[in-house]
């Protein structure tokens, strides 16, 4: 017998691709926003764990692309949506800089070259 009999395993790609197709690109968008933040949260020390999974270098990359993701997406996503995530977004900015020994100069932080300076 071969060893390429699926089993179940093994992922259905054509599933996973029909699933995929039905779901609305904003609420995609929304998705991989929420998944961003939520790790950002992490690496600036915002969960219960706090300190154990800090890394502001790996912060500072995840807030930038939110950031980048929510100014792409602006046109693309409804205030519904956008509104509650930038307010995220600015929450996580303030956070990282508080968190910051050395805090960037405003208009420096993560993502501030998206959405301007972003004062406490």
């Amino acid at each position: 017998m071969s060893d390429a009999t699926p089993s179940s395993e093994t992922p259905d790609f054509d599933d996973m691709a029909r699933d995929i197709a039905e779901v609305p690109a904003v609420e995609v968008i929304v998705t991989v926003a929420v998944n961003l933040m939520s790790a950002a949260a992490v690496k600036l020390g915002l969960t219960e764990d706090g300190d154990k999974h800090k890394d502001l270098d790996e912060a500072r990359k995840l807030v930038h692309a939110l950031a980048g993701l929510l100014d792409a997406s602006t046109t693309e996503i409804s205030s519904f949506h956008a509104a509650p995530l930038r307010d995220g977004l600015k929450s996580l900015q303030l956070a990282f800089r508080e968190a910051s020994l050395v805090p960037d100069e405003p208009g420096q932080g993560p993502g501030e070259k998206y959405t301007g300076p972003v004062f406490g």
